[in-house]
């Protein structure tokens, strides 16, 4: 199954590049998708001189970078980077001195991504392709992990922050937008491979994230939900079954949030 969820991801991932570059009809942010459409998560100035395409393509849940305290000369790795929008934003808190990376395992995401690098004249930037759970960078790379609403749709949760862990400098940070689960859902959403692309089937409980994070190595682990449903895909659920308990007042109503997750690698030896 895991299979088939990453190939579903790549091909839904696939076709917002494709509209979000103008190549194909359509909205960015589909029914089934967790993304707050127009980057809503962030401010005037952080968007100021982006692309209109990076924005258009923005299908996080919250505003990682807000979260991350970027300081100048770090290095930074935004997992999932998709159209590039939080690694633009962070190239500009890091400085000429900094440097990001932005892993995404998408061809169309990789393309437009680099149109907007292009666009936005940021050199210290650059996109690689990758996997989340199979980072292409040494051990301790990097001053801080981003990522946004990415993790939920790894089905390989435990080794996607293990990679994480692995590529962080001692004393590095994570700094992640998530969804979490918040209350129990029935099995049935949890299979629905839809629904796993939408950001909901894979979000991980609360203390089941903490459990993971403390199991790789992480400390000071902090997860904080900031809105219930956090863009989950209501209309989507409406739309496949209205008498479904995934639909507006069923048994998965604010079942759901988008969260930052905080943690740090440690200084001591491991």
């Amino acid at each position: 199954m895991r299979r088939v969820i990453r190939e579903e991801i790549k091909a839904y991932y696939g076709s917002i590049a494709r509209r979000a570059a103008g190549k194909e009809a359509g909205s960015c942010c589909g029914g089934s998708s967790c993304c707050g459409e127009g980057a809503p998560f962030y401010s005037s100035g952080d968007l100021e001189g982006l692309p209109e395409e990076a924005v258009k393509a923005s299908l996080g849940c919250a505003n990682p970078v807000a979260l991350a305290n970027l300081q100048q000369g770090e290095t930074v790795l935004d997992l999932g980077s998709g159209g590039g929008i939080d690694a633009l934003i962070s190239s500009k808190y890091v400085g000429e001195t900094g440097k990001v990376y932005g892993l995404d395992m998408t061809d169309e995401m990789l393309e437009l991504a680099r149109r907007n690098q292009e666009k936005s004249g940021a050199a210290n930037v650059e996109f690689i392709k990758g996997y989340i759970e199979e980072i292409p960078l040494a051990d301790e790379t990097v001053d801080v992990v981003l990522s946004n609403c990415v993790i939920n749709l790894s089905g390989r949760k435990e080794d996607a922050l293990r990679e994480a862990y692995r590529v962080l400098k001692k004393g590095g940070r994570l700094a992640i937008a998530d969804i979490v689960r918040l209350k129990p859902v029935p099995e049935s959403l949890r299979r629905n491979i839809q629904m796993w692309v939408g950001c909901v089937s894979g979000a991980l409980g609360i203390d089941e994230y903490e459990r993971i994070l403390k199991k790789v190595g992480f400390k000071d682990i902090e997860i904080t939900p900031v809105n219930h449903i956090g863009g989950v895909p209501r209309g989507f659920a409406e739309e496949k079954n209205p008498d479904s308990p995934f639909s507006a007042g069923g048994a998965w109503e604010e079942a759901f949030a988008a969260a930052y997750v905080k943690a740090r690698k440690g200084t001591e030896p491991a």
